[in-house]
């Protein structure tokens, strides 16, 4: 029987995440008139998810599932973050191809092969470098505030819709940005916009005003060709928010009387008008079909629109259309304001807004909803079979936020975007003074579990993007994308006192200057960790994808040694590492990456005994290096996925477990540089409910071995064959599991598994029992600070929800 274990349950720290402004997917490329139609792939396809958030970050996430599989439980999982100039803010995002004529048009974009737009606010256009995670370059608007911006299908133009009514045509040609055409100007200012094309040349472009009307633009002679009028009420001013033009050229709109309009681009006449909303409509999304249509706003419910067919009975002589548009569904899946909407080729809707989570909805085109079509459709999110919009479940990906947890000073730290806050968890009492469950030392009503010992802001050029502290709580790193700060805790009366390293930035640049070519060179670091002992710092650079080894045992930190193996690419073949290759060449002999590229180090790893260290990066390769003798010693065999934790077994540190997005456990020897006999099996004996979780595996915790007592000192006490336990967290769940290398507590015996053959992922351990504790939500951080002591810190959502303004709530009669 286990014993228990005392939880520090932490809602005191008070992070804010960012509400969720900005949704994109990419665009597919054009198929070509002259070649054969494009057939339709019988298998959904995922293409990357751009969010903007409202503190300017900008996260790019990528589909779970491995090669060949369609479902996955955890979705979209962030995969880099590109910080935001400080301060900034992100109103609209745009994915265009690099080179729409030379890019395969059966293919789905990856982050190499797209541009990504963004803006804030302001007169800039951003566009962003995705492999360095900076701004490439921006360009003004020369028209004030831009309100929105829109690609039109060929990734050719952009059109931005400012501050002074006209709207401006950027071209793209060639990988480049400049200005092309100006439309003629008018009173209002423009608020959304959108293209389309007619056999891939641009003929005509939306627009919606603050006029209360639409217009459509001429785009070879940029003059406004027909006005289409919207309601008003009370004689004020209607604010057209957003528009949308489908396939076929019927225009989409929603204003700010909640109203949602279908119009005919030949006459520019109102086709069909619905009052869905009670409140300002703020976005549109169109399904991949062309046949539904989905919006949102500030009433925080989600309408569905399909286009269905009309029985020929019931069509009149005025109504000779085939079909029709009609609200078919609705449903609310946000507490607050939604303020985007996306869709893409899978049918999977996804919204964000000011509630920082993005709900994904399955979302099947009425088209297909048919009883002998629906069946056959596969959810791509696993929630349930049905995927219909209004009956399928919808799956939340949570908000996550950068905190650190140092063990031996009891030290709790979180990462705002301009700050370093740090709290001290105080010492429970020991249980020889409890008495019936009750401390009598103290008073109850003034008894306090944890102070807040330190509240730093910086004067930072980007939000921050890493931070770690030290496991004596000595040490506190943090970097924004340009230069990392280094401190010195020391602890006094008041709390902690924080003394800057000045000379740390100047250790950093000469070290980095002579391995990198940039100029002016970025000091910044992407991941952080130091050694168990607190002696030695690990740092990766942003920018440069080095690995530098930092000595802080001398009065002055110090660089032992720089790794560029993840600057390389010449192991590398087909996605795959080829072993042998640069297992004994010199850092100077290592060839970098050809191009423009940069390869981000995503997560590090320091076993228990301060001998090895692991890095990952984005290409799912993972090295090892000796930090006794500061070497490199071996690459670990290449993943299908880049791993989400990275964490060495505390009885066996030279056993690394590699944790992945889909909730797969790998298990490797760094010593040996492979993956031992019996750890092969290890994700078949995993349970389906484990693999199956809603949210990835944010991080892995060990219970820190009690001291030995008597009888194990004297080898009286037999050792336990119990297997060793770890416990597995996310957002929304936790659970404790067993590593069971060998397979003794599957249930399952030898004889068995050798009758039936081969087993799937999963199947072994189907009959084993896991308890999900699900009453912690959302999770930020967990750790142990010792044997039989857990801190745990949630940052529930109706505490964030309170300190913005009230959602909109409009009353009815007999309803509260």
């Amino acid at each position: 029987m286990s014993r228990p274990v005392a939880v520090h349950r932490c809602r005191f720290v008070d992070y804010t995440p960012s509400s969720i402004t900005a949704l994109a997917f990419p665009p597919l490329p054009l198929p070509s008139f002259k070649g054969k139609k494009r057939e339709r792939d019988s298998k959904y396809k995922f293409g990357t998810l751009g969010v903007g958030h409202a503190n300017g970050n900008i996260d790019l996430l990528e589909w779970t599932a491995e090669e060949g599989e369609i479902q996955a439980s955890q979705a979209w999982q962030v995969r880099k973050t590109l910080p935001g100039p400080c301060p900034s803010k992100v109103d609209s995002l745009a994915f265009t191809l690099r080179y729409p004529d030379m890019f395969p048009s059966d293919t789905i974009p990856s982050c190499s092969d797209l541009r990504l737009f963004s803006s804030g606010g302001g007169s800039e256009l951003l566009e962003w470098d995705i492999s360095r995670s900076c701004v490439r370059r921006t360009i003004s608007s020369q028209g004030g505030a831009i309100w929105s911006i829109a690609a039109n299908p060929a990734s050719t133009l952009l059109a931005l819709g400012c501050e002074d009514g006209s709207v401006r045509l950027l071209s793209l040609v060639a990988d480049t940005l400049q200005h092309h055409r100006r439309f003629d100007r008018i009173k209002n200012s423009d608020e959304d916009s959108d293209d389309d094309e007619d056999e891939w040349t641009d003929t005509w472009l939306v627009t919606g005003g603050s006029d209360s009307s639409l217009r459509k633009w001429d785009v070879a002679t940029g003059r406004s060709t027909d006005r289409m009028g919207t309601d008003k009420m009370k004689g004020e001013r209607t604010l057209v928010w957003t528009v949308g033009v489908l396939a076929d050229g019927t225009i989409v709109s929603g204003d700010s009387l909640g109203t949602v309009k279908f119009w005919d681009s030949m006459t520019c006449t109102q086709a069909c008008s619905y009052p869905a909303h009670g409140a300002d409509v703020l976005c549109l999304a169109i399904g991949p079909e062309g046949t539904s249509v989905f919006s949102s706003g500030v009433d925080q419910k989600i309408v569905q629109f399909s286009y269905v067919p009309i029985a020929p009975e019931t069509s009149s002589a005025l109504s000779s259309a085939p079909a029709r548009w009609i609200q078919s569904g609705s449903r609310r899946v946000h507490s607050h304001d939604v303020r985007c909407l996306a869709s893409y080729i899978a049918p999977v809707l996804a919204s964000g807004g000011l509630d920082m989570s993005i709900a994904l909805t399955p979302a099947l085109p009425a088209s297909m909803t048919s009883s002998s079509i629906a069946p056959r459709v596969v959810n791509p999110l696993a929630t349930r079979v049905t995927t219909t919009f209004e009956d399928s479940y919808y799956r939340r990906i949570a908000y996550t936020a950068s905190m650190c947890v140092s063990r031996r000073a009891r030290l709790v730290a979180s990462m705002h975007e301009t700050g370093v806050n740090i709290w001290r968890v105080l010492s429970i009492p020991d249980s020889d003074v409890i008495v019936d469950g009750v401390d009598p030392s103290t008073n109850p009503e003034t008894r306090t579990s944890w102070e807040k010992v330190l509240e730093m802001d910086l004067n930072v050029r980007t939000n921050l993007i890493a931070s770690a502290l030290s496991d004596d709580g000595r040490w506190l790193v943090v970097s924004d994308l340009y230069e990392a700060k280094l401190f010195e805790l020391s602890f006094n009366p008041a709390g902690l006192k924080p003394s800057r390293v000045r000379t740390f930035a100047s250790i950093l640049e000469n070290w980095i200057t002579a391995q990198s070519s940039q100029n002016p060179v970025s000091t910044g670091g992407s991941s952080f960790t130091f050694t168990p002992d607190s002696s030695k710092l690990i740092m990766a650079s942003a920018t440069t994808s080095l690995i530098l080894v930092i000595d802080l045992s001398s009065e002055a930190p110090t660089v032992l040694r720089t790794f560029n193996q993840h600057c390389s690419a010449g192991s590398i073949t087909s996605g795959r590492i080829v072993r042998g290759i640069n297992k004994w060449t010199s850092d100077e002999d290592e060839q970098s990456v050809g191009g423009t590229d940069s390869i981000s180090i995503m997560k590090m790893a320091v076993s228990p005994d301060g001998q090895w260290l692991a890095t990952s990066d984005d290409l799912c390769r993972i090295f090892i290096f000796n930090l006794d003798s500061v070497q490199y010693h071996t690459s670990l065999p290449s993943l299908p996925l880049p791993p989400s934790v990275l964490v060495f077994l505390p009885d066996n540190p030279q056993i690394l477990l590699a944790v992945l997005p889909n909730n797969t456990i790998h298990i490797f020897h760094v010593e040996h540089g492979e993956v031992p006999s019996w750890g092969r099996e290890f994700n078949s004996r995993l349970p389906k409910q484990f693999l199956s979780a809603p949210d990835p595996v944010i991080g892995v915790a060990f219970e820190p071995l009690p001291s030995p007592s008597d009888d194990e000192m004297t080898g009286i006490a037999p050792p336990s064959t119990k297997p060793k336990e770890a416990i597995f967290w996310g957002s929304s769940w936790l659970c404790k599991l067993e590593l069971d290398w060998e397979g003794k507590y599957t249930g399952q015996s030898r004889k068995r598994r050798r009758q039936t053959g081969p087993v799937a992922v999963g199947e072994m351990a189907s009959e084993r029992k896991l308890r999900m504790v699900t009453n912690y939500r959302p999770i930020l951080a967990l750790d142990f600070l010792g044997p039989g002591e857990l801190v745990l810190v949630e940052r529930p959502l109706v505490d964030v929800l309170s300190k913005l303004p009230p959602a909109f709530f409009k009353p009815k009669y007999g309803q509260t």
